[in-house]
């Protein structure tokens, strides 16, 4: 028995020997990024498909992980706590490893991470400039879309900054059914693809002055996307269900093809951000085939109805160290079937915020915004008054451009 615990002694000491010397060459190993990102806030009112609900709530609160696993790889973990109606409920919105040193600017990212599609949907919540997204991500992407997936990412060796990528997820919250509730209902047996969604896009970008721009094309393919017959007024109760009571970030709208360009430009005087800057940006989504193409629906009517669209233009204007200001403007055009001819339906929405800054790491925000919706989810035009604070503790990587 002596001799076995020499033995293990031994083993322990050669496996701390290695590993010492392990840390010591990357010091990432040791001490990963840990963070965390408190948001909470007062609102006077509901808004349709926000996760935001009316009074005192818990927002994007998240718990970050991350670090070089070894000279190849890097890996993230994020999951995410929100409250809803007295429940508390934690997520995981990322889980990935990413390559660091494939060759000629290639890289692939494999697990649960954040589409790059369009401007604002890479980024994390608590870095946006307003309370939630624009009401086209609330529509189309679930406010922002996170899935299970592989990417793989080219960035072109030019003088301006290019990039382009392919991505493929599950796209279990893209189901035009409903995602998590299809379980629950009549049309559980539709045959739904095990890969749902397929992703292409690029961004180029460049610097002019003392500002910087980047504009980018994405293209969404969704195989589950479509309407199917009997689907669609159980879809609708389920939709609205979800912009009012619940977490789930699925889609309330989709189609089989989605279509995104966005441009964002960034300037500064005499190119200091840290004391002064403006930032302009906006995004156009079109989202096109969601007709039902079973028997028993008037396709006369149906064949010309118009694309789902929405846009929005955000301007934000730092104009001193801590104190910001913003206001966007934004509008969502839907369509809505009903037995079998479709209503369109359409949301505007204008912000305007003003937040203080005492430091990188901690933010006060006031929000108002006008809604105007005209048969959407059946709400009357509103005002909107949030209060929120969004505080981040420990390390934080840098935010996207």
């Amino acid at each position: 028995m002596t001799v076995f615990n020499n033995r293990v002694s031994c083993v322990a000491a050669a496996c701390a020997f290695f590993m010492t010397s392990a840390f010591a060459e990357n010091p990432t190993l040791t001490n990963p990024a840990i963070s965390a990102v408190l948001d909470g806030y007062y609102q006077n009112t509901e808004r349709p498909m926000s996760e935001r609900i009316e009074g005192f709530g818990l927002g994007h609160t998240e718990l970050a992980l991350s670090a070089n696993i070894d000279d190849m790889f890097y890996g993230k973990l994020t999951s995410v706590i929100e409250t809803q109606e007295g429940s508390t409920e934690l997520g995981l919105e990322e889980a990935f490893i990413q390559t660091l040193a494939m060759p000629n600017g290639f890289s692939i990212r494999a697990g649960r991470f954040l589409s790059d599609i369009g401007y604002l949907n890479n980024q994390h919540v608590h870095t946006d400039a307003f309370s939630d997204r624009p009401a086209a991500y609330r529509a189309f992407l679930g406010s922002h879309y996170f899935d299970d997936g592989v990417r793989v990412n080219y960035v072109a060796p030019t003088d301006l900054y290019w990039t382009m990528g392919l991505e493929s997820f599950k796209g279990d919250s893209m189901r035009a059914a409903g995602g998590e509730h299809e379980a629950d209902s009549d049309y559980a047996e539709r045959d739904y693809k095990n890969i749902g969604v397929y992703t292409a896009y690029t961004k180029i970008g460049g610097d002019i002055g003392n500002g910087s721009w980047q504009a980018g094309l994405s293209y969404m393919r969704n195989e589950n996307g479509r309407m199917v017959e009997g689907e669609h007024e159980e879809h609708a109760a389920l939709a609205a269900d979800d912009a009012d009571h619940d977490h789930s970030h699925s889609a309330t709208f989709t189609g089989e093809n989605t279509y995104i360009a966005d441009f964002v430009y960034k300037w500064a005087p005499n190119g200091n951000y840290k004391y002064q800057h403006l930032t302009v940006s906006g995004e156009y989504f079109r989202v096109t085939d969601f007709a039902p193409l079973e028997d028993g629906y008037d396709h006369d009517s149906t064949a010309s109805v118009d694309d789902m669209q929405a846009w929005y233009l955000s301007s934000v204007y730092q104009f001193s160290p801590n104190w910001s200001a913003g206001v966007r403007y934004g509008e969502t055009h839907v369509q809505e079937l009903h037995g079998d001819h479709f209503y369109a339906q359409k949301l505007k929405e204008t912000e305007v915020s003003l937040a203080w800054h005492h430091s990188h790491f901690s933010m006060v925000r006031v929000q108002y915004t006008n809604q105007q919706g005209t048969n959407f989810f059946g709400i009357e035009d509103d005002n909107v008054l949030t209060l929120q604070y969004v505080m981040t503790l420990g390390a934080h990587g840098a935010h996207q451009f």
